[in-house]
């Protein structure tokens, strides 16, 4: 048995190959690039475009083996609105539904794939639980979304398709919009908060979520959805507040009328200016916090990382990224002998 991951090379699925090859599994990573990484002395490489259905289908399948698919575009670099669709969906929509079908025609039936906690929109019940209703804000949350119809047709079709919604996942090797933050932080500059920050903020660790595609694995790729998130995420100015403590910064947390601020932001997306997503900003008060206890009762699974450990250290991940960036500067402004 292989354990195929698609978009293995990617943020998640680097610590879930990982995770495997020191398990002794077989591990065939298939994604666009190939970095620098120690389990390649035992994992397979295949060079593999998610948008290009032949490429997908010369991926060696058999029906015995294990498929993941962590392949997907983010909300980072943020898009101008016009070109939201054509930068979301070839991969995260179109590349699942070209997994899905060399799975099939291979016999394999067994899929674990990652969605998000954005096809869920605004917040109607607290928490969120995997029965909650559906609305996406944009057209990232959708073309997640439309993944999970998919998955419900191939459901009905034999194949056994486990579904993940993380919240934001924070882990070494990605900082996406927490960069913004850290440069304020690093700079005495005010933090302004949407809202008055007495909403609590859910992350997810790269490492939880890894080990939770490998204990739905372990269980069998249940049919079902499972949300992933921390567990009892703080209010969102505690865990700035410590944050800017931690850094020794003199930086001040600014709350700003919600309201306004998202009109603001709605006016800019509009002039093709966008600061933020919509997907972001219009959620950014609201207290969007998952219910994870599903994923405990079917897989085992239990969030390990705290969101106050894991933003210091992606902070700290950042800080050190900076000093080592700073000696390499001065060395190249040297005029050449």
């Amino acid at each position: 048995m292989k354990h195929i991951i698609f978009g293995g090379d990617g943020f998640v699925g680097r610590h879930l190959a990982a995770r495997l090859v020191a398990d002794g599994e077989e591990v065939v990573v298939a994604d666009i690039v190939r970095s620098d990484l120690p389990h390649y002395g035992q994992a397979r490489f295949l060079h593999t475009d998610v948008t290009d259905p032949a490429a997908v289908r010369s991926v060696p399948m058999a029906a015995e083996d294990m498929v993941y698919n962590l392949s997907a575009k983010m909300l980072s670099p943020i898009q101008v609105r016009a070109k939201r669709h054509e930068f979301f969906y070839p991969v995260n929509y179109h590349g699942t539904k070209h997994i899905m079908e060399a799975m099939e025609a291979a016999g394999a039936g067994r899929l674990v794939h990652f969605t998000t906690d954005m096809i869920y929109g605004h917040t109607v019940v607290t928490p969120m639980t995997e029965e909650h209703p559906v609305a996406p804000l944009g057209e990232y949350g959708m073309s997640k979304l439309e993944t999970e119809h998919l998955a419900a047709d191939f459901r009905r079709r034999g194949m056994r398709v486990s579904l993940f919604r993380p919240r934001l996942i924070i882990g070494p090797g990605r900082l996406g919009i927490l960069e913004k933050l850290f440069k304020l932080i690093d700079a005495n500059l005010p933090v302004p908060m949407i809202g008055s920050g007495r909403n609590p903020y859910q992350f997810i660790s790269v490492f939880d979520c890894a080990e939770a595609a490998r204990l739905a694995w372990k269980a069998g790729v249940p049919n079902e959805a499972y949300n992933l998130g921390s567990l009892n995420p703080p209010p969102v100015r505690k865990l700035l507040r410590d944050l800017v403590r931690h850094a020794g910064s003199r930086s001040v947390l600014l709350p700003t009328p919600a309201w306004a601020v998202k009109r603001t932001l709605d006016a800019l997306d509009r002039l093709n200016m966008p600061i933020m997503d919509p997907e972001q900003y219009l959620i950014a008060d609201e207290e969007c916090v998952l219910d994870v206890s599903k994923g405990g009762r079917d897989l085992g699974w239990v969030p390990q990382y705290r969101d106050e450990d894991m933003l210091i250290a992606a902070y700290s991940e950042y800080r050190s990224k900076q000093n080592a960036f700073r000696p390499a500067a001065r060395v190249a402004a040297v005029p050449a002998e």
